[in-house]
């Protein structure tokens, strides 16, 4: 089947084409003709396989005008909302309609002056539109059609009488439309209590896990988890990332650590202030951030196309959770790895994925120290010879040019490796070395690991993270990230070391430099 198959209007249609739509998934081909008939629907499918486009084409078709709001979409998370209201106005960009996203964090007075406006479809979580319902400034009296998205997620994080509320105010002959991962008993309640005879679609079990999502996992004793995961990180180099934790202070932990080795990463989880979530989530989009470390409650709704991995550090308790997890990952039918660490007492959580799932994930052999340099070079020399190719060393060749008359040109391009990536000795990489020192530090708690400590006067009342302390002395230095360790942003300012060598170009360069939109001082801290 194609989407010229379907008898959909000229506007539609150009709207299909503008977004390169071809063929439609599955749950497309299999919920589109049902809905457009008007017959409530309950669709059982994971985010990333379209089902957005399933529920929002025939919506867009079936629109009809009114000066109250024609369809409502519910959805769990304000990313989720932003992300379909996003897609709903791509498909809709013909019909001209006006959607309006609605959810907590941002101003309820700009909702309400939208509303008054005018405003054809809505798409929210449920204790926004709660507040709206509660305020009177949006009315569900010519409600055609109301969607139930990430069910199973909305129930989950608590919204069932929320839920219920909304759905007794709707109209009785709506059209009502559930989507869902997964299909708990809670699930099954709703549907039988507030739809009309549905039509179940479902995709077959079997492909519920993207087939194209590699999966693996690793035995790893707990102590040895962060050691673990980032062999993997550098073996796998994974292009964005999403490692997930049961809790938060899991989350806190192990981005520390991750940054305090020379990752790019970050942490994401629901102590986050909205502006901090969305900071962090707009540069994990532009892979300013590589590594995601998140709860499975803040990750809830993310729909990232180039997640090249996902990291289970903590084995999911419950399958679905599983289900959710890895397909953050193999989007838009991409390929995608879904790597797990498990421990001896945790197999029965894995086959408990693999029978709930119907899904082998296998074991793998964690690799040695050795094969992580070896990877670690090769991706040196890729990144060089992709310099090469597209002749992006132009302005050094005078340089170059110049030290060619003294060196033999092996021992200038080692050398610039060198000041490039900094050391990667036979016997153990820099990371390695850093894992050995977090090991020893959990061990014997020592208060320094041999470099110079240096004071920072910027902390995060200053909205800065560590992260932004490495990625700002790395860029202003030239010095490598994974040299600037035991980085501690406290309240008002922060504490770090770097080698003995490199300390005083630190405190040349840094002090007095403009960070945040503030003059930062650095200095040796006292003993």
């Amino acid at each position: 089947m194609k989407f010229a198959d379907f008898e959909f209007s000229k506007e539609m249609v150009k709207a299909i084409e503008k977004l390169g739509f071809e063929e439609p998934t599955p749950i497309q081909a299999a919920a589109i003709p049902i809905i457009m008939k008007g017959i409530d629907v309950i669709g059982q499918a994971q985010t990333g396989t379209g089902k957005t486009a399933a529920f929002g084409i025939p919506i867009s078709e079936m629109f009809q005008r009114s000066k109250k709001p024609f369809a409502l979409i519910l959805e769990p998370t304000r990313e989720l909302a932003v992300q379909v209201s996003e897609e709903l106005i791509n498909i809709a960009l013909f019909k001209k309609l006006q959607i309006l996203p609605v959810y907590g964090g941002k101003s309820i007075d700009t909702q309400i002056r939208a509303f008054r406006r005018g405003v054809d479809i809505v798409v929210g979580t449920p204790g926004r539109i709660m507040d709206h319902i509660n305020r009177k400034t949006f009315s569900l009296t010519d409600i055609k059609m109301v969607v139930l998205d990430e069910a199973d997620e909305m129930l989950d994080m608590g919204f069932i009488e929320d839920i219920e509320t909304i759905l007794k105010q709707t109209p009785a002959d709506r059209q009502t439309l559930l989507f869902s991962a997964t299909m708990p008993e809670s699930i099954i309640t709703i549907s039988k209590k507030y739809m009309k005879k549905p039509e179940k679609v479902r995709v077959n079990p079997g492909s519920m896990i993207v087939p194209k999502i590699k999966q693996v996992f690793y035995e790893v004793r707990t102590e040895d988890k962060i050691n673990a995961l980032t062999r993997l990180l550098d073996v796998e180099d994974p292009s964005l990332a999403i490692i997930f934790c049961h809790t938060k202070r899991d989350v806190d932990d192990v981005s520390r650590k991750l940054q305090n080795m020379g990752y790019n990463a970050d942490a994401l989880h629901g102590d986050f202030t909205q502006a901090r979530r969305e900071e962090v989530m707009g540069k994990f989009r532009k892979a300013q951030i590589e590594i995601l470390v998140a709860t499975d409650v803040a990750a809830r709704g993310l729909d990232i196309q180039n997640v090249s991995h996902v990291f289970n550090f903590s084995i999911p308790q419950n399958p679905d959770n599983y289900i959710h997890r890895i397909g953050r990952t193999g989007r838009a039918g991409k390929s995608g790895i879904a790597i797990t660490l498990v421990t001896p007492r945790e197999y029965s959580y894995l086959r408990q994925i693999e029978k709930k799932a119907q899904t082998v994930i296998g074991r793998q052999k964690l690799p040695s120290a050795k094969e992580a340099i070896k990877v670690q070079a090769k991706n040196i020399e890729n990144s060089i010879a992709e310099i090469l190719e597209q002749q992006k060393y132009a302005g050094y060749l005078e340089i170059a040019q110049s030290l060619a008359g003294r060196f033999d040109p092996a021992d200038i391009s080692a050398a610039a490796m060198y000041a490039a990536f900094g050391d990667l000795p036979e016997d153990m990489p820099e990371r390695e070395k850093a894992r050995e020192r977090d090991k020893d530090r959990q061990r014997e708690r020592p208060e320094s690991s041999g470099g110079r400590r240096l004071f920072m006067t910027i902390g995060k009342m200053d909205k800065i993270n560590v992260q932004d302390i490495v990625n700002s002395i790395a860029a202003e230095t030239g010095i490598p990230q994974r040299k600037i360790v035991n980085v501690r942003v406290l309240e008002k300012f922060t504490f770090l070391e770097v080698p003995e060598d490199l300390a005083d170009r630190v405190i040349r360069k840094i002090n007095d430099m403009v960070l945040k939109g503030r003059k930062v001082k650095i200095a040796e801290a006292r003993k």
